[in-house]
């Protein structure tokens, strides 16, 4: 069609030129005819350089885009800013800056805010604080006065080099402020862990989008905190937000808010959340929502409504291959979980990292330390893949579950990095299970040396002690975790009662139904003893 319509305009004018290309831009194949078009018609340089560099930036077309860009004659500030965003787009933030760099030397027009912008988004990426600063100070020398879209990509590069302190300076000193600059200070509190100033800020907000919203619900998961993002995300469906704003949760709220369900097990809620993303047009065939919900089902006890899912899903990503073969890895489904691991390879997908940490842990759970093994064997040497400490911990819990403990130290010995404190208690709790005591007093004590706030192996060391009869050391035990000031963490568990996750901790009666709880407790407990009773009289 476009063809036709090309050749029907030989003598076509440049108004009928730049429709075409309005229309068929976004189409490679097409774009490349329009661009041959231009040429031929000896308009190119003239009135379609920009237009056609544009086109192709948007569809991330380097070769194409760099070869129009480094000959036209007459370069504007929006051609530098196409070619700036193009890198972005395909992750490579130092070659915007590059660019960047280039037109700040060149004779051509000076930076206008969106290349500013586009500079700074690249130093947010690279975690590049030195940069950004001056490009701050080059924001107020070549804009008389920086617009909203400058403030918001400043207050976002500081957040994420961890000056969220100038990220609240650049805030303070704006006298508009609209809702997306407020999410990106809230953000920027989110991303360095400052969740008490982040809550303050969301509090604060004139005005909330769905950003905002799901920004605070990331941040709760992502703090350990999977209750208040449910009650979050209740509000946020709830609250009056204003007849302006569109808060019908996104790919990213939705994900978020399985990540808490599937923390607690709150399995009626995701079960919900379920059937919301049925409703709703565009979710259902979302290959990252429906990773989710697998992710969801497997934690919550769910596995066949995991299979299920993913039998049914069109596209399978390798997230989708590695979630189903973790949920089985968790259900102890070992081999079902190689059977998985299999079909993907013959599907032509490669494993990357997680999908191994996903099938070694597979193997660590059921006990399959030949396949295991052979895995890790066929990581190292058939994919050329170099292990992290994770496959390595892996491999050690490999192990010590099937009681090899002379073969897990010497695993740990020639690891090509130092053992972390997970490794080191994996092999505490191995020894400790199998009576290696002289081991685990070792391995207690390489914890301490990494981690010497972790509670529970203060209290590891002091039972093994005590069995032992050593009671000098495990009175020892105990002053070390005293001086250090250290408590016990205690229990959590989490109930869910008709669509509401409850929360209850260990010698705690916070909880809001906690007099009922305890009587019905109490009553319980009653009840067992009589039937205790009765039982030992019967016999």
């Amino acid at each position: 069609m476009l063809h036709t319509q090309i050749h029907r305009s030989q003598a076509a004018s440049i108004d009928e030129l730049k429709n075409l290309l309005a229309q068929w831009g976004t189409r490679f194949n097409f774009l490349n005819e329009i661009l041959a078009h231009t040429i031929t018609a000896g308009v190119f340089a003239r009135e379609f350089a920009g237009g056609l560099l544009g086109a192709y930036a948007k569809l991330n077309k380097v070769v194409e885009a760099r070869k129009i860009f480094d000959v036209m004659p007459n370069r504007d500030v929006g051609s530098w800013t196409s070619l700036q965003n193009l890198y972005l787009n395909i992750k490579r933030p130092r070659k915007t800056l590059a660019i960047f760099s280039e037109l700040i030397s060149s004779d051509f027009p000076k930076p206008d805010s969106h290349s500013l912008v586009a500079a700074l988004s690249a130093c947010a990426r690279c975690k590049d604080l030195r940069n950004g600063r001056a490009i701050h100070a080059m924001a107020y020398k070549y804009l008389e006065k920086p617009r909203p879209n400058v403030h918001n990509a400043l207050i976002d590069m500081y957040g994420k080099t961890r000056r969220v302190g100038l990220a609240h300076r650049v805030f303070s000193g704006i006298d508009y402020k609209d809702v997306a600059i407020w999410t990106s200070l809230l953000n920027g509190y989110i991303v360095n862990g400052d969740m008490c100033s982040a809550q303050k800020v969301f509090d604060e907000m004139p005005q909330r989008n769905v950003f905002s919203w799901t920004a605070m619900i990331v941040g709760c998961v992502r703090d350990k905190n999977p209750l208040e993002a449910l009650e979050l995300f209740m509000k946020m469906r709830s609250e009056d937000v204003g007849e302006h704003c569109n808060c019908n949760p996104t790919t990213f709220t939705v994900v978020a808010l399985l990540s808490a369900c599937a923390d607690i097990g709150a399995l009626n809620l995701g079960s919900s959340v379920h059937g919301y993303v049925n409703k709703r047009h565009g979710f259902v065939l979302d290959a990252t929502v429906n990773n989710g919900l697998m992710d969801m089902y497997g934690k919550s006890g769910n596995l066949d409504s995991a299979v299920k899912l993913f039998d049914s899903m069109r596209r399978k990503d390798l997230f989708s291959w590695s979630i189903m073969i973790s949920g089985l890895a968790l259900h102890g489904k070992g081999r079902d979980a190689l059977v998985v691991f299999d079909s993907m390879v013959k599907s032509g997908l490669l494993p990357n990292e997680v999908t191994y940490l996903s099938v070694l842990s597979a193997c660590s759970h059921a006990g399959l330390v030949t396949e295991g093994e052979r895995l890790f064997e066929r990581f190292v040497n058939g994919y050329n893949m170099k292990p992290s400490i994770e496959h390595y911990g892996c491999m050690v819990d490999l192990f010590v579950r099937a009681g090899l403990l002379e073969k897990a130290l010497w695993l740990v010995e020639r690891m090509p990095m130092k053992p972390d404190a997970v490794i080191w208690k994996s092999l505490l709790a191995a020894c400790l299970q199998h009576g290696n005591f002289e081991l685990a007093e070792v391995a207690g004590k390489k914890v301490l040396e990494l981690d010497p706030d972790d509670d529970a192996v203060y209290v590891l060391l002091f039972n093994m002690y005590r069995s032992k009869n050593r009671r000098g050391d495990a009175l020892s035990a105990m002053k070390m975790m005293r001086d250090q000031r250290i408590k016990k963490t205690p229990g959590c568990s989490w109930i869910e009662v008709n669509g509401v996750a409850h929360e209850f901790l260990a010698e705690s009666s916070q909880h809001y139904v906690s007099d009922n709880v305890v009587v019905a407790l109490n009553g319980v407990i009653e009840h067992s003893r009589s039937y205790k009773n009765l039982f030992l009289e019967s016999s």
